[in-house]
Parts: C-alpha cells; structure tokens; sequence
C-alpha cells in the first residue's frame, strides 16, 4: 500500500473557553473551536478578511494542558489530523457527517496577559519552556569594527 498523509497545521485564536469531559474510561476530552483567517482582495481590489472555524479534539494528557491553560481568545498552533464521523439523524433518518480536528500537538503562544484571563496557579513554565539563562551582554562578547561589516 502506498504511504498516505493526513496531517493538519493550524496556527489561530480560540473561539470559546474547551468544553470538558470525561469518557465512561475515564479519559479526559477537550472540545473547542479555532479560528483561522485569511486576507485576499475581492474583484474590486478591496482587501477582505475570512474567517473559517476549526473543531477540535483532544484526549488524555494534551486536553489536561487545554483545561488548565487554554481559554477564549488564546493563540495556538496545532498539529494533528482530520477525522470524519457519520451518524443517521434519529428525526430525519438522513445521514450528517462531522469533521474534526483530531490534536496530537499543541503549542501555547499567548502571553501572560493575552488571550483570555489564565489561572494564577499556573506555573511560569507552562508559558516560555526555554531554559533559563544568565542574560548576557552581546556588545561585550565579540569585538567588532566597522571594517568586518560586509557593506
């Protein structure tokens, strides 16, 4: 069988605070929606922005970090991939047909005060996860002249 991809990169803002649950296992689900936009021009040459809405879905350890840091407004880039579900409606006997985002990674890329109000018990390291370093002074690390500039 020939090797097939479906693999979804999604970098927007959410739509509304995760809806949470648990399934009869156990197993923590995170519901929620992203936006993402996009700008063309119109025939007109009038430039115009589009908004298209994402669902998605996250299991286990990843909709924990969605519950605990993920809130209406938050920017997110996120990797995963699509799924597409099928039922027969009870009423109507038609068959609907859902498509979700399926997330298998997540980054958080709001700040502190961006994106919704986030719990004050959250530890800083959820937010920047680079390793602390002394800052250092990047004039006194190398001398250089205006004659090693190439222009």
């Amino acid at each position: 069988m020939a090797k097939s991809v479906n693999k979804v990169i999604l970098l927007g803002n959410v739509g509304k605070d995760p809806e949470m649950r648990s399934t009869s296992t156990g197993t923590i689900v995170a519901n929620f929606t992203l936006a993402t936009s996009d700008r063309y021009q119109d025939a007109q040459g009038n430039w115009q922005d589009r908004t298209e809405w994402h669902s998605l879905v996250a299991f286990k350890r990843t909709a924990e970090i969605i519950r605990d840091y993920v809130k209406k407004g938050s920017k997110l880039y996120v990797e995963g991939k699509l799924s597409t579900s099928s039922w027969e409606d009870k009423t109507t006997g038609q068959k609907k047909y859902k498509t979700e985002i399926i997330v298998n990674d997540i980054s958080l890329l709001s700040g502190r005060d961006e994106g919704g109000s986030r719990s004050s018990s959250a530890p800083a390291a959820a937010y920047d996860q680079r390793a602390a370093s002394a800052p250092e002074d990047y004039s006194q690390a190398a001398e250089i002249s205006d004659d090693d500039i190439p222009f």
